[in-house]
Protein backbone atom coordinates (compact mmCIF):
# COMPACT_ATOMS: atom_id res chain seq x y z
CA UNK A 1 0.00 0.00 0.00
CA UNK A 2 1.10 3.44 -0.88
CA UNK A 3 0.72 5.46 2.41
CA UNK A 4 1.09 8.62 1.03
CA UNK A 5 -1.13 8.22 -1.51
CA UNK A 6 -3.45 7.09 1.17
CA UNK A 7 -2.63 9.97 3.29
CA UNK A 8 -3.06 12.49 0.13
CA UNK A 9 -6.50 10.98 -0.67
CA UNK A 10 -8.24 11.24 3.11
CA UNK A 11 -7.13 14.77 3.15
CA UNK A 12 -8.84 15.58 0.06
CA UNK A 13 -11.75 13.37 0.92
CA UNK A 14 -12.46 12.44 4.24
CA UNK A 15 -10.49 9.32 6.14
CA UNK A 16 -13.85 7.19 6.09
CA UNK A 17 -14.04 7.88 2.15
CA UNK A 18 -10.84 6.22 1.34
CA UNK A 19 -11.01 2.41 1.59
CA UNK A 20 -8.27 0.01 2.26
CA UNK A 21 -9.35 -2.78 4.46
CA UNK A 22 -8.57 -5.89 2.20
CA UNK A 23 -12.49 -7.05 1.98
CA UNK A 24 -13.69 -3.39 1.05
CA UNK A 25 -10.75 -3.72 -1.97
CA UNK A 26 -11.52 -7.19 -2.31
CA UNK A 27 -15.31 -5.94 -3.66
CA UNK A 28 -14.30 -3.32 -5.56
CA UNK A 29 -12.22 -5.69 -7.32
CA UNK A 30 -14.63 -7.01 -9.69
CA UNK A 31 -18.00 -6.30 -10.66
CA UNK A 32 -21.43 -8.60 -11.53
CA UNK A 33 -19.01 -10.45 -14.35
CA UNK A 34 -16.77 -13.28 -13.64
CA UNK A 35 -13.80 -11.06 -14.03
CA UNK A 36 -11.66 -9.84 -11.28
CA UNK A 37 -8.69 -7.39 -11.11
CA UNK A 38 -7.16 -4.99 -7.87
CA UNK A 39 -7.30 -2.09 -5.90
CA UNK A 40 -5.38 0.04 -4.49
CA UNK A 41 -7.60 2.27 -3.12
CA UNK A 42 -11.42 2.95 -2.86
CA UNK A 43 -12.41 6.55 -2.68
CA UNK A 44 -15.89 7.85 -2.36
CA UNK A 45 -16.83 11.30 -3.27
CA UNK A 46 -19.43 13.66 -2.64
CA UNK A 47 -19.22 15.90 -5.58
CA UNK A 48 -17.61 17.26 -8.95
CA UNK A 49 -15.14 19.44 -6.16
CA UNK A 50 -14.20 15.88 -4.20
CA UNK A 51 -13.70 13.94 -7.93
CA UNK A 52 -11.66 16.60 -9.04
CA UNK A 53 -9.35 16.17 -5.98
CA UNK A 54 -8.95 12.46 -6.04
CA UNK A 55 -7.90 13.30 -9.58
CA UNK A 56 -5.59 15.39 -9.09
CA UNK A 57 -3.52 13.12 -6.15
CA UNK A 58 -3.69 10.39 -8.49
CA UNK A 59 -2.02 12.36 -11.22
CA UNK A 60 0.29 14.01 -8.95
CA UNK A 61 1.41 10.46 -7.81
CA UNK A 62 1.47 9.09 -10.93
CA UNK A 63 -1.06 6.60 -10.48
CA UNK A 64 -4.72 5.27 -12.85
CA UNK A 65 -8.29 5.57 -11.64
CA UNK A 66 -11.03 3.74 -12.07
CA UNK A 67 -14.55 5.34 -12.45
CA UNK A 68 -17.14 2.66 -10.56
CA UNK A 69 -20.95 2.67 -10.02
CA UNK A 70 -22.96 0.14 -9.02
CA UNK A 71 -20.78 -3.09 -10.72
CA UNK A 72 -23.80 -3.94 -12.00
CA UNK A 73 -21.94 -4.75 -15.55
CA UNK A 74 -21.31 -8.28 -17.05
CA UNK A 75 -18.67 -7.09 -19.40
CA UNK A 76 -15.42 -6.20 -16.71
CA UNK A 77 -15.42 -2.35 -17.65
CA UNK A 78 -15.57 -1.32 -13.28
CA UNK A 79 -12.82 -4.07 -13.28
CA UNK A 80 -9.57 -2.74 -12.24
CA UNK A 81 -6.60 -3.37 -13.46
CA UNK A 82 -2.71 -2.67 -12.45
CA UNK A 83 -3.75 -1.20 -8.67
CA UNK A 84 -5.60 1.84 -9.81
CA UNK A 85 -7.84 4.01 -7.23
CA UNK A 86 -10.97 3.41 -7.75
CA UNK A 87 -13.34 6.17 -7.80
CA UNK A 88 -16.63 5.09 -6.78
CA UNK A 89 -19.68 7.50 -7.83
CA UNK A 90 -22.77 5.69 -5.69
CA UNK A 91 -22.98 8.42 -3.25
CA UNK A 92 -23.14 11.41 -5.83
CA UNK A 93 -27.49 11.12 -5.57
CA UNK A 94 -28.66 13.99 -6.11
CA UNK A 95 -31.25 14.92 -8.64
CA UNK A 96 -30.03 18.88 -9.33
CA UNK A 97 -32.73 19.94 -11.62
CA UNK A 98 -35.64 19.15 -13.54
CA UNK A 99 -36.97 21.16 -16.55
CA UNK A 100 -41.02 19.28 -17.02
CA UNK A 101 -41.34 21.84 -19.91
CA UNK A 102 -38.07 21.02 -21.80
CA UNK A 103 -38.34 17.49 -20.64
CA UNK A 104 -34.58 17.41 -19.23
CA UNK A 105 -33.13 16.70 -15.53
CA UNK A 106 -29.50 17.21 -14.03
CA UNK A 107 -28.46 14.88 -12.42
CA UNK A 108 -25.40 13.22 -10.77
CA UNK A 109 -24.08 9.84 -11.93
CA UNK A 110 -25.22 7.97 -8.61
CA UNK A 111 -28.38 8.60 -9.41
CA UNK A 112 -29.87 5.09 -9.95
CA UNK A 113 -32.05 4.39 -13.04
CA UNK A 114 -35.04 3.30 -11.79
CA UNK A 115 -34.88 5.98 -8.84
CA UNK A 116 -35.10 8.71 -11.64
CA UNK A 117 -38.04 7.80 -13.36
CA UNK A 118 -39.51 7.54 -10.25
CA UNK A 119 -38.68 11.12 -9.11
CA UNK A 120 -40.67 12.88 -12.49
CA UNK A 121 -43.08 9.70 -12.56
CA UNK A 122 -45.96 12.45 -10.88
CA UNK A 123 -44.74 14.88 -14.30
CA UNK A 124 -45.94 12.10 -16.70
CA UNK A 125 -42.50 11.51 -17.78
CA UNK A 126 -39.68 8.67 -17.50
CA UNK A 127 -36.02 8.26 -18.46
CA UNK A 128 -36.85 5.66 -21.07
CA UNK A 129 -33.56 3.13 -21.23
CA UNK A 130 -34.09 0.44 -18.70
CA UNK A 131 -31.37 -1.78 -18.74
CA UNK A 132 -32.80 -5.26 -16.29
CA UNK A 133 -30.49 -3.90 -13.57
CA UNK A 134 -32.25 -0.90 -13.51
CA UNK A 135 -32.84 -0.90 -9.98
CA UNK A 136 -29.66 -1.10 -9.17
CA UNK A 137 -27.37 0.31 -11.89
CA UNK A 138 -26.34 4.40 -11.58
CA UNK A 139 -27.01 6.59 -14.22
CA UNK A 140 -22.96 7.05 -14.77
CA UNK A 141 -22.35 3.45 -15.12
CA UNK A 142 -25.39 3.76 -18.13
CA UNK A 143 -23.20 6.63 -19.68
CA UNK A 144 -20.20 4.82 -19.22
CA UNK A 145 -20.97 1.76 -20.99
CA UNK A 146 -23.99 3.35 -23.20
CA UNK A 147 -26.56 0.81 -21.50
CA UNK A 148 -29.57 -0.63 -23.68
CA UNK A 149 -32.36 -2.19 -22.59
CA UNK A 150 -35.86 -4.36 -23.14
CA UNK A 151 -37.07 -0.74 -24.78
CA UNK A 152 -34.08 0.39 -26.65
CA UNK A 153 -35.88 -1.12 -29.81
CA UNK A 154 -38.03 2.08 -29.64
CA UNK A 155 -36.40 4.30 -27.16
CA UNK A 156 -32.73 3.81 -28.67
CA UNK A 157 -29.85 3.30 -26.02
CA UNK A 158 -28.61 5.65 -23.68
CA UNK A 159 -26.58 8.21 -26.32
CA UNK A 160 -29.88 8.96 -27.82
CA UNK A 161 -31.08 10.15 -23.95
CA UNK A 162 -27.61 12.23 -22.88
CA UNK A 163 -27.52 15.96 -23.91
CA UNK A 164 -24.80 16.96 -21.95
CA UNK A 165 -21.93 15.30 -19.69
CA UNK A 166 -19.79 17.34 -17.05
CA UNK A 167 -16.55 15.51 -16.58
CA UNK A 168 -13.30 15.34 -14.89
CA UNK A 169 -11.19 14.76 -17.02
CA UNK A 170 -7.27 12.92 -16.09
CA UNK A 171 -5.69 16.10 -16.08
CA UNK A 172 -8.57 16.82 -12.93
CA UNK A 173 -10.45 19.58 -15.02
CA UNK A 174 -14.00 20.29 -15.56
CA UNK A 175 -15.18 20.03 -19.42
CA UNK A 176 -19.24 19.87 -20.32
CA UNK A 177 -19.73 17.78 -23.34
CA UNK A 178 -22.31 18.43 -25.43
CA UNK A 179 -25.48 20.88 -24.79
CA UNK A 180 -28.86 21.54 -24.83
CA UNK A 181 -29.31 23.13 -28.00
CA UNK A 182 -30.90 21.05 -30.22
CA UNK A 183 -28.10 21.35 -32.91
CA UNK A 184 -24.93 22.10 -31.03
CA UNK A 185 -21.87 23.47 -32.89
CA UNK A 186 -18.29 21.79 -33.10
CA UNK A 187 -17.64 18.27 -32.75
CA UNK A 188 -19.55 15.47 -30.82
CA UNK A 189 -17.59 14.80 -27.96
CA UNK A 190 -20.60 13.84 -26.12
CA UNK A 191 -21.21 10.84 -28.06
CA UNK A 192 -17.86 10.03 -27.96
CA UNK A 193 -17.41 9.92 -23.68
CA UNK A 194 -20.93 7.93 -23.74
CA UNK A 195 -19.92 4.02 -23.78
CA UNK A 196 -15.99 5.12 -23.51
CA UNK A 197 -15.92 2.99 -20.13
CA UNK A 198 -14.22 5.41 -18.04
CA UNK A 199 -11.19 5.67 -19.97
CA UNK A 200 -11.73 9.63 -20.99
CA UNK A 201 -12.80 10.36 -17.58
CA UNK A 202 -15.10 10.85 -14.44
CA UNK A 203 -18.90 12.06 -15.53
CA UNK A 204 -19.67 14.06 -12.54
CA UNK A 205 -23.51 15.85 -14.13
CA UNK A 206 -25.40 14.31 -16.54
CA UNK A 207 -27.86 16.02 -18.72
CA UNK A 208 -30.72 13.57 -20.16
CA UNK A 209 -33.78 13.28 -22.37
CA UNK A 210 -36.68 12.48 -20.43
CA UNK A 211 -39.36 11.21 -22.27
CA UNK A 212 -43.40 11.32 -21.85
CA UNK A 213 -45.08 8.01 -20.31
CA UNK A 214 -47.48 6.15 -22.80
CA UNK A 215 -51.48 6.61 -21.46
CA UNK A 216 -51.61 3.01 -22.61
CA UNK A 217 -49.36 -0.28 -22.90
CA UNK A 218 -49.91 -3.90 -23.72
CA UNK A 219 -48.11 -7.10 -23.84
CA UNK A 220 -48.76 -10.13 -25.74
CA UNK A 221 -47.51 -13.09 -24.87
CA UNK A 222 -46.63 -15.93 -28.01
CA UNK A 223 -44.87 -19.33 -28.09
CA UNK A 224 -43.81 -21.35 -30.64
CA UNK A 225 -42.79 -25.23 -30.87
CA UNK A 226 -39.53 -24.09 -32.34
CA UNK A 227 -36.38 -20.93 -32.03
CA UNK A 228 -36.57 -20.74 -35.66
CA UNK A 229 -40.18 -19.90 -35.80
CA UNK A 230 -39.88 -17.59 -33.55
CA UNK A 231 -37.07 -15.54 -34.69
CA UNK A 232 -39.08 -15.64 -38.13
CA UNK A 233 -41.88 -13.48 -36.59
CA UNK A 234 -39.17 -11.67 -35.38
CA UNK A 235 -38.07 -10.75 -38.47
CA UNK A 236 -41.68 -10.56 -40.19
CA UNK A 237 -42.67 -8.35 -36.91
CA UNK A 238 -39.61 -5.86 -38.42
CA UNK A 239 -40.16 -6.51 -41.99
CA UNK A 240 -43.23 -5.03 -41.38
CA UNK A 241 -42.40 -1.71 -40.61
CA UNK A 242 -43.97 -2.11 -36.93
CA UNK A 243 -41.81 -1.04 -33.99
CA UNK A 244 -42.74 -2.78 -31.15
CA UNK A 245 -42.08 -0.65 -27.61
CA UNK A 246 -40.17 -4.05 -26.35
CA UNK A 247 -39.64 -7.39 -28.12
CA UNK A 248 -38.01 -9.99 -25.89
CA UNK A 249 -37.59 -13.77 -27.05
CA UNK A 250 -36.40 -16.55 -24.98
CA UNK A 251 -36.02 -20.44 -25.56
CA UNK A 252 -37.45 -23.17 -23.71
CA UNK A 253 -34.14 -23.54 -20.96
CA UNK A 254 -34.69 -19.92 -20.40
CA UNK A 255 -38.65 -19.99 -20.26
CA UNK A 256 -38.24 -22.33 -17.24
CA UNK A 257 -35.58 -21.53 -15.69
CA UNK A 258 -37.61 -17.54 -15.55
CA UNK A 259 -40.84 -19.10 -14.69
CA UNK A 260 -39.47 -20.76 -11.63
CA UNK A 261 -38.33 -18.28 -10.33
CA UNK A 262 -41.04 -15.50 -11.13
CA UNK A 263 -43.89 -17.75 -11.45
CA UNK A 264 -45.42 -15.43 -13.85
CA UNK A 265 -47.22 -18.27 -16.00
CA UNK A 266 -44.84 -18.60 -19.09
CA UNK A 267 -46.35 -22.06 -20.89
CA UNK A 268 -42.91 -24.89 -20.02
CA UNK A 269 -43.75 -26.75 -23.51
CA UNK A 270 -43.07 -24.25 -25.82
CA UNK A 271 -39.65 -23.78 -27.61
CA UNK A 272 -39.60 -20.71 -27.94
CA UNK A 273 -41.80 -17.54 -26.30
CA UNK A 274 -42.25 -14.18 -27.66
CA UNK A 275 -43.03 -11.04 -25.46
CA UNK A 276 -44.26 -8.31 -27.38
CA UNK A 277 -45.15 -4.95 -25.43
CA UNK A 278 -46.70 -2.02 -27.65
CA UNK A 279 -47.53 1.49 -26.04
CA UNK A 280 -49.31 4.70 -27.43
CA UNK A 281 -52.85 6.07 -27.26
CA UNK A 282 -55.73 4.13 -25.73
CA UNK A 283 -58.26 2.31 -28.47
CA UNK A 284 -61.14 5.01 -29.44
Amino acid sequence: MDAALVGDLQQALAPDRVRVSQLELDLYARDASIISGHAEVVCFPLSAEEVQACVRVCRRHGRPFVPRGSGTGLAGGAVPVGEPVVIVTTKMTRILEVDADERVAWVEPGVLNLDLSRAVAHLGLHYAPDPSSQQSCTIGGNVATNSGGPHCLLYGVTSAHVLAVEVCLPDGSLATLGGLDPEPAGYDLRGAFVGSEGTMGVATRIAVRLTPIAPEVRTLLLDFASVQSAAAAVSGIIAAGLVPAALEMMDAEITRAVEDFVHAGFPRDAAAVLLVEVDGLAAG
